[in-house]
């Protein structure tokens, strides 16, 4: 019996160093899944800025091809003045942020408009360039 008792005692023993060993390791796995689960968070807020961002820029794209498209038309309404419709750098904020139109005739019966903007923020100008061929049908 005396070797019974031995070996359970030896066995306690063991037990007792080994679970002092582990101590602090469920500790150190909390961690290590806060660290993983806030890196993953932290990923989501930087696609959720980049999203806003490309929405943004988008906006200002389709309100950029509108201004343009606009100018088209109304020099085609009004062709016979349609000279009376070229301008250069002039400032459109309150459609774009720091917006200019530029209405340009290069060739005859040819008109191309451009219109500029900045985002808040951004150091880079955007641009969208239109062109048109606009030509009076004289009726017989």
């Amino acid at each position: 019996m005396n070797n019974r008792a031995n070996f359970l005692n030896e066995r306690l023993c063991n037990n007792v160093s080994s679970a002092k060993a582990q101590q602090g390791v469920m500790l150190l796995e909390a961690l290590i899944a806060i660290v993983i689960f806030s890196m993953g968070i932290l990923a989501l807020v930087g696609l959720q800025a980049s999203m806003l961002s490309n929405t943004s820029n988008a906006k200002y794209r389709a309100d950029a091809s509108y201004v343009a498209q606009q100018r088209i038309g109304q020099i085609w309404a009004d062709s016979d003045n349609a000279i009376n419709y070229l301008e250069n750098q002039t400032a459109i904020p309150t459609l774009l942020p720091n917006g200019k139109r530029t209405v340009t005739q290069p060739d005859l019966n040819q008109f191309q408009v451009t219109v500029t903007w900045q985002a808040p923020g951004e150091t880079e100008a955007h641009n969208v360039v239109m062109n048109a061929s606009i030509v009076k049908v004289v009726p017989n």
